[in-house]
């Protein structure tokens, strides 16, 4: 290969290099406000403001490493009474992970496929152990990655415009970020359902549910934010006075049932099963129109991703949030070596023909002795909290 020869560059004008100098300036200034996440002090409150609307402020390993240690600072500064979280954009709170990146590094086997998952588990415990209180303002789409930034902190509000869900069946993945904690946990077997299913909730129904906490207008959350921001102390029970207050001003949707109500009885027995085939056998027994329904959604997700799930929330039903986070961690690297995930990704994300083809195909072909697999401990490269 001929030598490249290096030219002297040319001196710059005065002129030419204060029109850099302001270029530079104007981009950094614009970094600012396209920075993929926000972390400001006002008042008594650290508030984080996922920026990134256009991808629905989809979670990457950059907004993990910022918002981690910024959270630890926050615990310890006196002068730090609350945490608020939310997004931009006016649709999503936080639609999930960013799966198209791990997906990519998890094929090649690039370190991200651990370091996303190892660092967004570990901020999530943050959030479950953080000593000031944490408020979620989960206005708009609030799906997978988006759940374990605001469903284990002490207050979640949802909105008019909350959608919540778990979907991560349909995409050969498991509902991680500590669903194996939270889900189990919720009243009869919703948690089961939602799991498996990847049934959306919306608006108050997702207060209903027990995600949310309290239930605020969206067009009354700036004024709460304010108000929130005004507080002098860190003390959960004037927050939640606040919260409580707005809670009983908003109207909408009061009156409706929860939209579970009339299946409640059906849930609960139906999803009670030991086995998935259990329940599905309960489902094809039942022969109900809202049976057959749950039937034909099953049928189209990963069959090794619903016998994970399901094992993953029975054993996670009687664990703290580290033990499930650390179990969930291992599920997390087992799906990234089978071919499950990436399926999934590409049928849904990428293709988006809606029909992927799962290996395994039927969940009689997935064995006990696989999920047995990828629950076992990693040794020196598991999750440690």
């Amino acid at each position: 290969m001929a030598a490249r020869v290096l030219r002297p560059l040319p001196r710059l004008k005065p002129f030419n290099r204060l029109q850099i100098i302001l270029q530079h300036l104007k981009i950094s200034k614009q970094t600012d406000s396209t920075a993929e996440v926000l972390l400001e002090k006002k008042g008594g409150a650290g508030i984080i403001t996922l920026n990134r609307p256009k991808a629905l402020n989809a979670v990457n390993l950059s907004m993990i490493r910022q918002i981690y240690p910024q959270i630890k600072t926050w615990e310890k500064d006196p002068e730090t009474f609350l945490i608020i979280i939310k997004g931009t954009g006016g649709k999503a709170f936080c639609a999930g992970g960013d799966i198209r990146a791990i997906t990519d590094a998890g094929k090649v086997g690039n370190k991200l496929a651990q370091d996303f998952f190892k660092e967004e588990y570990t901020l999530n415990n943050a959030i479950g152990t953080c000593k000031k209180p944490y408020v979620a303002l989960i206005d708009g789409i609030t799906m997978g990655g988006g759940v374990g930034l605001s469903v284990h902190g002490h207050f979640r509000v949802a909105t008019e415009k909350t959608v919540f869900a778990m979907p991560e069946t349909a995409i050969g993945l498991f509902p991680d970020v500590g669903g194996g904690y939270f889900l189990p946990r919720l009243s009869g077997k919703i948690g089961y359902y939602l799991a498996l299913t990847g049934f959306r909730l919306k608006g108050r129904d997702v207060l209903k549910a027990g995600i949310a906490t309290h239930f605020v207008e969206s067009e009354k959350l700036p004024a709460l934010e304010k108000d929130l921001i005004a507080l002098k102390s860190s003390s959960t029970e004037k927050i939640a006075d606040l919260l409580n207050n707005y809670h009983m001003k908003s109207k909408a949707d009061q009156e409706e049932d929860f939209v579970l109500d009339e299946h409640m009885e059906k849930i609960n027995s139906l999803f009670s099963g030991n086995s998935m085939e259990e329940i599905v056998k309960n489902l094809k027994q039942d022969g109900s129109p809202f049976a057959i329904k749950q039937l034909e959604t099953i049928n189209k997700m990963s069959p090794t991703s619903l016998k994970l799930t399901l094992r993953q929330l029975r054993e996670g039903a009687s664990m703290s949030l580290q033990d499930v986070l650390t179990m969930e961690y291992r599920l997390s690297q087992a799906c990234m070596r089978g071919p499950d995930f990436y399926e999934g990704v590409r049928a849904v994300l990428i293709d988006r023909d809606q029909s992927p083809r799962w290996k395994p195909a039927a969940l009689e072909e997935v064995s006990d002795e696989f999920v047995d697999d990828c629950f076992k401990p990693l040794g020196s490269n598991d999750l440690k909290l």
